[in-house]
């Protein structure tokens, strides 16, 4: 073990990593506390701190998620995952890209599936036993800080309904526009809000705001 990490930053770096692995976004401060047995989210930030310093991660202390590994911060903690066998994987349609233009063709549980549509193979434990999910390729930044930037493939379960701080792509008809935002209802109209500091939010009447799916996983595009 590096000399300028403690026991407890070593594991919580190897938890970043494996959780990363699985999830395909960082955890939260809380969940490295209960995880690495930490007592309180000022010890874990005093960690984080440490393997910022040290050169293993990356981090904005104003997001919940904002964690990164470097390049050494990777080569120093052993990738625990196994390879996914073919028994491992489920292939789900790649629909295109989240951008301006048509809507979204989600696929309906009874619709057979196009043989001409691309499918993208992602690891079963991401979809589990969840129906109708689809994915689609990130054009922009407007979620940049949640980790998600142009490129990187989101996985998304359709529905036409979502709950207030979800991640969902939205069908906005007025505008012809498709968007991946977190969603807010309030009163009778509809906050979608990037996680970009630099773009506000789009408000619009709920009824011009139609929710085509939320997101479940991001696939991060590597560099």
């Amino acid at each position: 073990m590096p000399a300028d990490l403690s026991p407890r930053q070593r594991r919580v770096l190897e938890f970043i990593r494996r959780f990363i692995g699985e999830h395909g976004y960082p955890p939260t401060i809380r969940e490295i506390c209960e995880a690495c047995e930490i007592s309180s989210t000022s010890v874990a930030n005093y960690n984080l701190r440490r393997l910022a310093e040290a050169g293993y991660i990356r981090r904005s202390g104003r997001l919940s998620r904002a964690i990164e590994l470097t390049a050494a911060g990777v080569s120093l903690v052993p990738f625990r995952l196994r390879p996914a066998t073919a028994a491992e994987t489920v292939h789900v349609p790649l629909l295109g890209r989240i951008a301006a233009g048509l809507p979204i063709p989600v696929p309906t549980e009874n619709a057979a599936p196009d043989p001409d549509t691309d499918m993208v193979a992602v690891p079963a434990e991401l979809v589990g036993n969840r129906q109708n999910v689809y994915a689609l390729r990130v054009q922009g930044q407007s979620m940049v800080d949640a980790l998600i930037d142009d490129g990187d493939i989101v996985l998304v379960q359709h529905t036409p309904i979502a709950e207030n701080g979800e991640m969902v792509v939205a069908w906005l008809p007025d505008r012809k526009e498709t968007t991946l935002k977190r969603f807010y209802l309030e009163g009778d109209r509809v906050r979608l809000q990037p996680a970009n500091s630099q773009m506000e939010p789009i408000i619009l009447p709920a009824d011009q705001v139609q929710i085509q799916g939320r997101v479940i996983a991001v696939l991060r595009r590597l560099a």
